[in-house]
């Protein structure tokens, strides 16, 4: 994003024209209907400077601009003729008159090869509404164009809206190859030509519902869902709807075997599978709440779409999938319809009870075993490399990404977004000095300034988005804030971004804790109920694990596949999230789960259940 006191930049970045500065300044006093005697100039900041942030924006009427830059160059690599400056010049009226400021669209010159017109845009506008507008600036700026020349719009709103064209017909696609996912693992589990169906039913219904509900309450909880928040929707209430149901069926089918009423069976399903499943979905639901504290609207919006979301699947599969369960009878589940007197899943001697009795042999070696080959897997972590280029985002390169290439060919990577460096005015000689020793910063660029307060560009030499210029941005305002008196900060687009990964890094300190709580519930719950059932830890454990070992497999396959799904959409960036999540599932469903976590029960015995005390019995018994 880009704040009013930029305009420089958006004429072409020509360092060192203080000229060009004054009249901008200039310009920037009509656009604020001068206003700027108080030096209340526009920018971006930090988190940590929300209320002078605030104060600077509230002080221009017309709010924040940012820049869709028209990029004009031949496709052989040329210099620019006389003839197409000439053409240039004159395409850059009408495409001025699609912006707020026309004034501002003169073309500025990048170098022999490159021109540039900046047409300045609201940032306040809908996804809608910039599409539109960046379709007129292409249309514009593209026609009637005599080969070699073209034009490539970039920036800010160019991105926004190359972004949002992605999605364009992505919410069918996703909803329809998360269904057919989910209706596949759901007959493979089941082996029933029938049963299927109903938890696909309930699970699709609760997600329409899930997505009325969004759309009805967003506006009143003052939040905005994009497209892609709109999307991770559906794989939510899949994912979460569907591992819900394979609980309650597979516990309802436990019951059937015990009692001849199905009522019964599943008034005492239920039971066993509403704690659980309440406790899963609230702390998931309060979590995804807490996204609602972030500053970013797409934060908000996915953390109110999700936690709907999960709300309703929790709903309909406490509700509404147990009446569609019951109501048809045992024949449902044919061709396997549960007798009354067959062994249930924890009597039986399947596969999970033969790994729960080897479990139960050597749990010490077991949680040795298991233990090392988290820390195995977890060593990766000293050495991970995080940190994605915004032009690297795209599986299809977008005409923003090519335009921005075009202007990284001639200025260094950084040109495209640079940071905005405010100060005190009486100190901003300092600043400008200290900030072009900090390395990896390529061009301090002076811009307007006031009795109060200056701004100036500062461009770095690494794309915005990897490492490289988060260590550039983290040393600048290290850097800065050294300068007495100065009160320097740095704001713009990329410092954003880097504050923002920042938050994400910390809120996965506390988001983890309580999905890993959870998880460990979720079978420790059904360990507890043995227990206090009257069954020593041993043989609760052993229970347990038989009888829930295969719904847990099927639930993390299943949820696996959901997320991979995300694998579908035209971003690197879900693909990656669809990827680690689904790994990091099946990883919790084989090893943490099933194998890890009843190996320390058994190691801890009745002590485990501390400062609780489920009156165990001989820990020793033998089922």
């Amino acid at each position: 994003m880009l704040r009013a006191g930029r305009l420089e930049r958006l004429l072409g970045g020509q360092a060192g024209d203080p000229g060009g500065a004054q009249e901008v300044g200039g310009l920037l006093a009509q656009l604020a209907g001068d206003r700027l005697g108080d030096a209340e100039t526009v920018l971006d900041l930090p988190q940590r400077d929300r209320v002078v942030g605030d104060r600077l924006v509230d002080s221009f009427p017309d709010g924040a601009f940012a820049p869709a830059i028209v990029v004009y160059s031949n496709t052989d690599g040329s210099p620019l003729t006389a003839s197409q400056q000439a053409t240039i010049s004159e395409r850059s009226k009408p495409l001025g008159a699609l912006g707020v400021a026309p004034q501002a669209s003169r073309p500025q010159a990048v170098d022999r090869t490159v021109t540039s017109v900046a047409v300045l845009l609201p940032t306040g506008s809908g996804d809608s509404e910039n599409s539109k507008k960046i379709d007129q600036i292409r249309q514009t700026a593209s026609q009637d164009l005599a080969a070699p020349l073209r034009a490539e719009v970039t920036g800010g709103p160019a991105y926004r809206a190359d972004f949002a064209a992605v999605f364009d017909g992505a919410d069918t696609n996703l909803l329809l190859a998360t269904a057919s996912v989910v209706a596949v693992l759901l007959l493979i589990t089941y082996r029933s030509p029938i049963l299927w169906l109903v938890p696909l039913i309930v699970v699709g219904a609760g997600d329409r519902m899930a997505g009325i509900l969004v759309g009805v309450l967003a506006p009143h909880a003052g939040v905005e869902v994009d497209a892609s928040a709109a999307g991770i929707l559906s794989v939510l209430v899949f994912g979460a709807g569907t591992d819900y149901a394979l609980l309650l069926v597979s516990r309802y089918r436990d019951e059937l075997h015990l009692t001849e009423n199905r009522f019964t069976a599943m008034a005492r399903a239920w039971r066993g599978t509403a704690p659980a499943v309440v406790a899963s979905g609230t702390t998931v639901v309060l979590s995804l709440l807490t996204l609602l504290a972030a500053e970013l609207t797409g934060n908000r919006g996915l953390g109110f779409a999700g936690a709907v979301g999960i709300a309703t699947a929790m709903l309909f599969g406490l509700v509404v999938l147990p009446a569609a369960l019951v109501l048809p009878g045992r024949w449902l589940f044919w061709p396997l319809v549960p007798k009354v007197g067959e062994p249930t899943l924890a009597d039986r001697r399947g596969l999970w009870s033969r790994i729960g009795q080897f479990v139960a042999k050597r749990p010490a070696q077991v949680a040795i075993a298991g233990t090392a080959i988290l820390i195995a897997l977890a060593s990766g972590a000293a050495t991970l490399q995080t940190g994605l280029a915004q032009e690297d985002s795209f599986r299809k390169t977008p005409e923003a990404v090519l335009g921005q290439r075009t202007l990284a060919a001639v200025q260094p990577a950084g040109a495209a977004d640079p940071l905005t460096l405010i100060s005190n005015s009486a100190q901003k000689d300092d600043v400008i000095e200290a900030a072009r020793a900090v390395p990896g910063v390529a061009k301090v660029t002076p811009g307007p300034s006031t009795a109060q307060y200056a701004q100036a560009d500062v461009i770095l030499q690494a794309a915005p988005g990897i490492d490289a210029s988060d260590q550039a941005i983290e040393q600048l305002r290290s850097t800065v804030a050294e300068v007495p008196s100065a009160d320097a900060l740095v704001g713009g687009a990329t410092a954003e971004a880097y504050d923002t990964a920042q938050a994400n890094a910390h809120d996965t300190w506390v988001v983890v804790p309580l999905v890993l709580a959870i998880v460990f519930i979720v079978l420790i719950a059904r360990t507890r109920e043995d227990t206090l059932a009257g069954h020593d830890t041993r043989r609760a454990v052993l229970r347990a694990l038989a009888s829930t070992g295969g719904v847990i497999t099927s639930a993390g396959i299943l949820l696996a596949a959901v997320f991979a799904v995300l694998g579908v959409l035209p971003l690197i960036t879900l693909t990656q999230i669809g990827v680690i999540v689904g790994l990091g599932v099946l990883l919790d469903t084989f090893l943490v789960r099933t194998v890890l976590v009843p190996a320390l029960v058994l190691l801890t015995g009745h002590r485990f259940w501390w400062p609780g005390s489920p009156e165990p019995t001989d820990s020793r018994q033998q089922p």
